[in-house]
């Protein structure tokens, strides 16, 4: 990156409000996100956010694409590349002090802890345990949490799991605090399933786990008579198998953190452009 556009990218994120949603969209990445949920998620109004964005765009840190009449925001993760390089391998000149300390590549004997956030940790992320823990065959150790944990699971979601084949005796919602006590397991993936809890505050995972954001509409708002509300229980469940099937197949043993980290980008966004089609 040349000193002038790490300049004009400094100078662009040297404010609260574009900074607030360069973070926003830095949880949301790769995928985009529209103005109307990053004002809602931020507070912001929506000339102000316009503005944020604009200059934002304009000094190449974020890009914008249009989905028929929704327009979606996101990082330019090649950008953004760019000016941590700067600051560690230009300015700091590679000083080994400078770098986090990064975890080895997954072992092929490895048993992986993954962990599903959702706002109330009652459907979605519970689906998402109960299938990696079966679909994962051993492999992973799967957990879940809610940024806001409802009481208890929804019926429909306890429903929808009892009639694929997972046992669900032991399940309860959680709150993710349970899992940023010390005593803690060390997690080798984090993913938010839907877009409230990729939203909210929270501090960085130790162990610098893999990240994912697999965002679907939350099941349990979902309007109609009961059969209609457990139809939409079902195609949740159903989006998630697929993102989860194709997570587990993957070849761990042979690919690198970064090379994961794009996988489960990949799985994230194709699942979506699937779950749009249909």
């Amino acid at each position: 990156m040349e000193p002038v556009d790490a300049i004009r990218a400094f100078a662009t994120l040297g404010q609260t409000g574009r900074l607030s949603v360069f973070r926003l969209l830095m949880r949301f990445a790769p995928q985009g996100v529209r103005p109307t949920e990053i004002a809602q998620a931020l507070g912001l109004k929506s000339n102000t956010l316009s503005h944020y964005l604009s200059d934002l765009t304009a000094s190449g840190l974020v890009t914008q694409r249009r989905e028929g009449r929704a327009l979606y925001y996101a990082i330019d993760l090649q950008s953004a590349h760019a000016l941590v390089s700067y600051l560690v391998l230009d300015l700091g000149r590679a000083r080994p002090d400078l770098f986090p300390t990064e975890r080895p590549d997954p072992m092929p004997d490895t048993t992986f802890n993954v962990l599903f956030i959702c706002s109330g940790n009652s459907a979605r992320s519970i689906f998402a345990e109960a299938l990696m823990r079966d679909l994962g065959e051993g492999r992973f150790t799967a957990h879940s949490a809610g940024m806001h944990p409802n009481s208890q699971l929804n019926p429909f979601a306890l429903d929808v799991l009892t009639r694929n084949g997972h046992a669900t005796n032991d399940m309860r919602s959680k709150h993710i605090s349970e899992f940023q006590a010390p005593d803690a397991p060390v997690m080798d993936f984090v993913f938010t399933v839907c877009d409230l809890s990729a939203a909210e505050e929270c501090p960085p995972w130790p162990g610098q786990p893999i990240t994912g954001h697999w965002g679907l509409p939350d099941p349990v708002k979902a309007p109609g008579t009961d059969a209609e509300k457990a139809l939409v229980f079902a195609q949740t469940y159903g989006a998630l198998r697929r993102r989860i099937a194709a997570f587990v197949e993957l070849p761990f043993d042979s690919l690198s953190r970064l090379s994961l980290q794009q996988r489960v980008d990949q799985i994230g966004t194709d699942a979506d452009q699937k779950d749009q089609a249909q």
